[in-house]
């Protein structure tokens, strides 16, 4: 399947989060990001391209009725799901999947400052399309070198870096098809995810080997979220770690207020067009 560009011409800045691995953490940092962006005042658009799973999806749903049976109204990406197209409104040679991808960005571009897309784990056209279509590309990663395997292939015995991954090369075919199309570069920031609270010699060869990476095929890396149990509790409610005082939360434990620091950080590091960091 050849990378080209759907029919876009959205208008909002477009943030993808994709990796090809699933346990990274994308839904969490999806939800987070966006639900950050909307209590800065941006209108947010949130779309879930993993039409099995629907983790993003599930998650704004959970919000949504917690909020319904709580009584609150608490700033939320707005959630669709991507629209069917009859067989006999699509063009000669196009996918219905481009199409149902261009369709619901088409339907965000005027009325949102951000569109925001969770991509599966795993390789699928409209991944591949997505990425396309990324102004912003979030690539979390497990701090390991089990996920470091996602963006390129090193030798087992010294620990070099061979050449890049079957995914680092899709988003190559996508800077390829955007630069084809006129279009700004993609900015890449790989996130690091589950990073341990003490400098073991596995996390500091892992950040090495991503900084070697990085000059290599083009991304930034910034810190993501540590391992802890705030997010797991967190899903079922929708919520996110933005909400604890609107739910009653008064007094946060040390390792909440950690991890909102660490989405405060991660923010920051996006550098989003007009995104000043205050939450």
């Amino acid at each position: 399947m050849g990378a080209h560009l759907p029919r876009v011409t959205s208008m909002a800045h477009i943030i993808v989060v994709g990796n090809e691995k699933g346990g990274s953490g994308k839904s969490t940092t999806s939800m987070h990001v966006a639900t950050a962006l909307a209590r800065m005042g941006h209108r947010v658009g949130a779309l879930d391209l993993d039409l099995r799973q629907r983790s993003m999806g599930r998650y704004v749903e959970n919000r949504e009725a917690h909020c319904a049976r709580a009584g609150l109204s608490l700033p939320s990406p707005v959630y669709r799901e991507l629209p069917q197209i009859p067989a006999d409104q699509l063009l000669n040679g196009e996918h219905e999947k481009d199409r149902q991808l261009s369709t619901a960005i088409e339907a965000f571009r005027t009325e949102m400052d951000f569109i925001l897309i969770d991509c599966p784990g795993s390789y699928t056209r409209l991944s591949q399309m997505a990425h396309s279509l990324a102004d912003t590309l979030i690539t979390p990663l497990n701090d390991s070198f089990v996920d470091f395997d996602l963006l390129a292939r090193i030798d087992p015995a010294d620990g070099r870096i061979l050449g890049p991954s079957v995914y680092a090369e899709m988003v190559w075919a996508a800077r390829q098809a955007r630069a084809e199309a006129g279009l700004k570069p993609i900015d890449w920031i790989v996130v690091r995810n589950r990073l341990g609270a003490q400098q073991m010699i596995n996390k500091k060869k892992v950040g090495d080997a991503l900084r070697r990476l990085s000059k290599r095929i083009g991304f930034r890396v910034a810190p993501g979220f540590g391992e802890r149990v705030i997010f797991r509790e967190l899903f079922p409610r929708g919520l996110t770690l933005l909400d604890l005082k609107d739910v009653g939360v008064e007094k946060m434990s040390l390792s909440n207020v950690a991890a909102r620091q660490e989405l405060r950080d991660l923010i920051g590091a996006l550098d989003l067009p007009d995104v000043k960091v205050a939450i």
